[in-house]
């Protein structure tokens, strides 16, 4: 696919021509920039950014690649811009809306992409798979039959998408659609009380909220992007103000939108957890938006959720009204957090 008929979709990666491999981040983006996080960093650039990284290198035809060992760290974001600010510029972008720079790189910066379903369709084209190869493959085949979700709707990311996969690596999987990746979920939670599956932790996250799995022994994770016509929003749609940190408990009334990235929970019944939290009824939130991965899907319908985040007023530009939200993984502190109340 070129770049130039591309629009860009939550957990795209592409290649830079610096070597740089960002991922796509949600659905709203210039036309002439996608809004990115970096994840893997050509070795020979790694002095530029002073941060802790993991000990394995991969190989990305003869470009050797590092990887932070925290993706989503608000410290290691402000690293990032001010070194792109001084060497990369094409990849720093002021965005209007929400009065911030921003990672969002040009497309003319574009040397290669990597969408999930393409890089499936290239995997079943392998005429001499790896074992890990083989393995996803089979993955899928398995999936597909067992919840009667077609291939066609799956994607593979990741580091065998992006043809740099050992044998240590995970299996990441994509299914596109909501009532796909819902269709998928009751399905695999059946192969786990069937033991024909397991769940296995991430990061500390409870197994039956997750989507970290085990399949012969392999971890594997499977996320949920939108479809064409799941994407509702289009960039310079709304003006977001950030307002203050707030923290609550609330109830979520809608879950829908909770499976893809950006994760948006619906909310009712506010109550502050300290006095700085204390809002009235005109700027009380009713969303809940996260911007990390690890929050998505972790709660439903129903659920009483824990949450600091930052309150932000949202405007909508063609109407003029006004809502509030609270953005949890905001990139302004490390303490930012869902969580399932139990009381």
């Amino acid at each position: 696919m070129a770049w130039e008929t591309w629009t860009p979709a939550d957990g795209d990666a592409f290649r830079t021509k610096d070597d740089f491999i960002f991922y796509t981040f949600g659905y709203e983006h210039p036309s002439d920039r996608a809004l990115a996080f970096l994840k893997y960093i050509p070795s020979h650039l790694s002095n530029l950014l002073k941060i802790d990284y993991l000990q394995t290198r991969w190989q990305l035809g003869t470009v050797s690649l590092l990887r932070p060992r925290q993706l989503y760290s608000p410290h290691n974001f402000q690293l990032f811009m001010k070194a792109f600010k001084y060497r990369f510029p094409d990849y720093v972008y002021h965005c209007p809306y929400r009065a911030k720079n921003v990672i969002c790189p040009t497309r003319n910066s574009v040397k290669r992409l990597y969408t999930p379903r393409q890089c499936l369709k290239d995997l079943l084209r392998v005429k001499k798979p790896s074992r890990l190869q083989r393995l996803a493959i089979e993955l899928v085949d398995f999936l597909s039959n067992a919840s009667e979700v077609a291939i066609e709707h799956f994607g593979v990311h990741g580091s065998i998408a992006l043809g740099m996969s050992t044998d240590q690596s995970d299996i990441d999987l994509t299914v596109y659609g909501h009532e796909n990746f819902r269709r998928l979920e009751a399905s695999v939670n059946g192969l786990v009380s069937d033991g024909e599956l397991n769940h296995t932790l991430f990061n500390g996250a409870e197994p039956s909220t997750r989507s970290h799995m085990l399949f012969k022994g392999k971890p594997f994770i499977f996320n949920a992007v939108r479809t064409t016509n799941e994407i509702v929003n289009t960039y310079g749609s709304f003006r977001y103000k950030v307002v203050s940190p707030v923290s609550f408990r609330c109830r979520i009334t809608a879950d829908e939108d909770a499976v893809f990235r950006p994760a948006i929970y619906k909310i009712s019944d506010y109550e502050p957890l300290n006095q700085k939290s204390q809002l009235e009824q005109h700027n009380t939130p009713k969303t809940v938006v996260a911007m990390i991965g690890l929050h998505r899907n972790i709660a439903r319908n129903g659920d009483i959720i824990k949450v600091h985040g930052i309150l932000e007023e949202v405007e909508e530009l063609s109407s003029g009204k006004t809502s509030f939200q609270v953005v949890v993984g905001s990139g302004t502190s490390e303490n930012e957090y869902i969580v399932r109340s139990h009381g």
